[in-house]
């Protein structure tokens, strides 16, 4: 993995982390902010800037790849470095509950 992508993205925003786990599947922004929204019963709202600003990062470091259009909408998926990146900062995360869980 290039330490540019690990760099910025290791470890990870709740967004990145949250597109890049929405993106298992073929979406959108719009379904993505959706689905996040769900994820969390509402407490993480993702703003469009900030999801558009995001897809368009992601897509350039090759964590994100368009598929398609639908409805004058981009369809994007996850690569397989993302779903890498991906893996990495679920470990990182269950690493720290096992640690906090430990200290408790």
């Amino acid at each position: 993995m290039d330490q540019h992508i690990k760099k910025v993205y290791v470890p990870m925003t709740e967004t990145a982390f949250y597109i890049l786990l929405c993106l298992r599947k073929p979406n959108h922004g719009y379904g993505i902010v959706q689905k996040v929204e769900k994820l969390t019963d509402g407490i993480i709202r993702l703003a469009p800037g900030t999801m558009y600003g995001s897809l368009s990062k992601m897509e350039k470091d090759g964590l994100i790849k368009f598929v398609r259009e639908e409805d004058k909408r981009k369809i994007y998926i996850i690569t397989d470095l993302g779903s890498e990146v991906l893996e990495i900062e679920r470990r990182r995360i269950e690493r720290l509950y096992r640690i906090a869980q430990e200290e408790i």
